[in-house]
C-alpha cells in the first residue's frame, strides 16, 4: 500500500552541548532513577509539546502485556511491511546497546542518527526547564526518528507501571494486550486494571490472552472505556516447529494487528496493493470469475500462512537458538512463572525433535516477584521428564533492564536440591558458562542461558560481541 504525504511538523531546539555517542550512552545510563514519581506524565507530554505534540500526529500502535509483547511488535512490524508500509517499532529494554530500542521496518537505528536525535531532544529539554529519565528521553527520541522517516505507522511497547507508561501519552489507533499473568493469581484483576488505564476511547482493543474469565473482564473494561473490542485470539499462526507451540499465539495476534490497522485505518489513505496479504481489492469478493481463477493459477498468491512458514521467528534473547556454536547455545530472557513454562516446552520440543545429549540450564535471575515455589516445581517437573541439570549466579545490574537485586544464588541452588534436581551455583555468569560447557556433548548438547535480560547480555560480553 502507498500512504499519503504527512505534513512536517514543529521540532525542538538543537542549542546546546553536542555529545558524542559514548556521551549520551553515559548520560542514559545514570538518568534511569530521574522523575520516576511523575505519574501523571507531566513532564513527556511538556517535551512532546515541545516537539509539536508529535505523539498526536503519528499513528501508532501499543503493545502491552506481560510476556511476548517484543516478538508481537516484530511480526506486526513484518507483516505491516508486507502490506508496503512503512513501520517505526519501538522495544523494550535492549540486550546491548540503545540502539535496539528503536527501528525503521525493523532496522535498528544508526549510530549518527541516534546521537544527533538525542542530542536534539536533551537539549530541548535544558532549554525547556524539564527533567526526563531515560526512557522519556528514549521514547521522545523514536517518535522524532518516526517522524523524521514518515512512517505510516508506528508500533510502541508500553508497560502500564513506572517509566515505561511514557508511551502511552500516544493516541492508539490500536492497543493489544498479549496476555496477562502474574505469578499471584489474585493479582490478576488489579494487573488488569492497570493496563486498562492505557486504553483510550475510540481505541480497537484486542487481545491474545486465553483465559474467559480475563477476558470477560477486559470486554466489560472495554465498554467502560467506550472503546472497541476485537475478537480474541484462538488459534495459532502457522509458524515453523518449534515456534507455532512457542510464539504462535504472539504471530497470531500481530495477524489481527494488522489486519485491523489495514482494513479499519490504512486502506482510508492508500492504494491496496494486488498482492495484500489481508485485504482484497475492490471487485474481489464474493466468488471469484472463471477468468480470475485462472489468472490465480498462472500467477499464484502468496498466502498468509506461507508468509508465517518464512518469517523471522526469533529476537535476540527471545528463544534465540545458537546452533552452529559448539555446543548449542539457546538464550531466552524468561524471568516469571509462565515465561519459564513456555521456555520449557521449547526446550522439550527441541529434545524431541533431535535428543539432546547433556542438558543444562543457566540460571541467572533478578526478579523479586518470582513466585520461587512454583518455579520449583516446574523445574522439578521439568527434569523428571528431561535429563540435565541447574547452575544458578548471579546478575550484574546493568542500566536500561531491571535493577533489582540478584537471586541468593546458594538459597536458591539449595532449594532446588532439595526437590531432587541436580544443581550447582556459581560465582559469576564466565564460571557458570565454562561450569556449563564441560557438562554436555559439544555436537548434541544443550547449554540453555535464562532467567533475565541481564544473563543475557552477560553472555554477549563474555563472548566479545558489543551489538547484534
Amino acid at each position: 500500500m502507498k500512504a499519503t504525504n504527512k505534513q512536517p511538523v514543529k521540532t525542538g531546539t538543537g542549542i546546546g552541548k553536542q555529545r558524542s555517542y559514548n556521551e549520551i550512552i553515559e548520560f542514559l545510563d545514570s538518568n534511569w532513577k530521574t522523575n520516576t514519581n511523575d505519574t501523571n506524565l507531566a513532564c513527556m507530554q511538556k517535551l512532546d509539546q515541545a516537539f509539536g505534540a508529535l505523539s498526536k500526529n503519528l499513528n501508532t500502535i501499543l503493545v502491552a502485556g506481560t510476556n511476548g509483547k517484543s516478538l508481537t511488535i516484530n511480526f506486526t512490524t513484518q507483516l505491516l511491511r508486507q502490506e508496503g508500509l512503512t513501520v517505526g517499532s519501538f522495544y523494550t529494554p535492549h540486550v546491548l546497546t540503545y540502539n535496539e530500542r528503536i527501528s525503521l521496518n525493523n532496522e535498528i537505528i544508526a549510530n549518527k542518527a541516534f546521537t544527533e536525535i538525542a542530542n536534539e531532544v536533551i537539549n530541548t529539554a535544558e532549554h525547556t526547564g524539564l527533567d526526563p529519565n531515560s526512557f522519556e528521553i528514549l521514547t521522545m527520541m523514536a517518535l522524532i526518528y518516526f517522524n523524521n522517516n514518515n512512517v505510516d505507522v508506528a508500533v510502541l511497547e508500553t508497560n502500564h507501571e513506572g517509566c515505561g507508561r511514557a508511551t502511552t501519552i500516544c493516541s492508539p489507533k490500536v492497543t493489544a494486550i498479549t496476555r496477562v499473568t502474574t505469578d499471584d493469581e489474585k493479582k490478576v484483576n488489579a494487573e488488569l486494571k492497570k493496563i486498562f488505564s492505557l486504553v483510550q476511547a475510540g481505541t480497537h482493543v484486542i487481545s491474545a490472552d486465553q483465559s474467559k474469565l480475563h477476558l470477560q473482564t477486559m470486554l466489560e473494561m472495554v465498554k467502560a472505556k467506550k472503546a472497541t473490542w476485537a475478537m480474541p485470539i484462538r488459534k495459532l499462526a502457522t509458524l515453523t516447529y518449534p515456534f507455532e507451540q512457542l510464539h504462535g499465539r504472539c504471530a497470531a495476534l500481530a495477524e489481527r494487528i494488522a489486519h485491523i490497522y489495514v482494513n479499519e485505518f490504512a486502506n482510508k489513505d492508500a492504494i491496496v496493493l494486488s498482492d495484500s496479504l489481508l485485504t482484497k481489492q475492490k471487485g474481489q469478493r464474493g466468488r471469484p470469475t472463471l477468468e480470475a481463477k485462472r489468472q490465480s493459477e498462472l500467477n499464484p498468491k502468496k498466502t498468509v500462512d506461507q508468509f508465517w512458514k518464512e518469517a523471522l521467528n526469533t529476537l535476540p534473547g527471545r528463544f534465540q537458538l545458537l546452533d552452529k556454536e559448539k555446543p548449542t547455545i539457546l538464550l531466552d530472557n524468561a524471568n516469571n512463572l509462565d515465561a519459564f513454562k513456555n521456555l520449557l516446552l521449547g526446550i522439550r520440543l527441541l529434545h524431541y525433535n533431535h535428543t539432546l545429549k547433556g542438558l543444562t540450564l543457566i540460571i541467572g535471575c533478578n526478579n523479586p516477584q518470582l513466585n520461587v515455589p512454583e518455579f520449583l516445581k516446574a523445574l522439578r517437573y521439568f527434569f523428571k521428564k528431561t535429563s540435565g541439570q541447574a547452575i544458578i549466579c548471579p546478575v550484574a545490574r546493568i542500566p536500561g533492564q531491571r535493577l533489582d537485586d540478584s537471586w541468593d544464588v546458594e538459597k536458591i541452588t539449595n532449594d532446588i536440591k532439595s526437590t531432587k534436581i541436580k544443581a550447582k551455583s556459581a560465582r559469576n555468569f564466565k564460571e557458570a558458562f565454562e561450569m556449563a560447557c564441560k557438562t554436555v556433548d559439544d555436537r548434541h548438547g544443550l547449554v540453555v542461558i535464562t532467567g533475565s535480560d541481564a544473563i543475557i547480555t552477560e553472555y554477549w560480553r563474555y563472548k566479545g560481541i558489543k551489538k547484534l
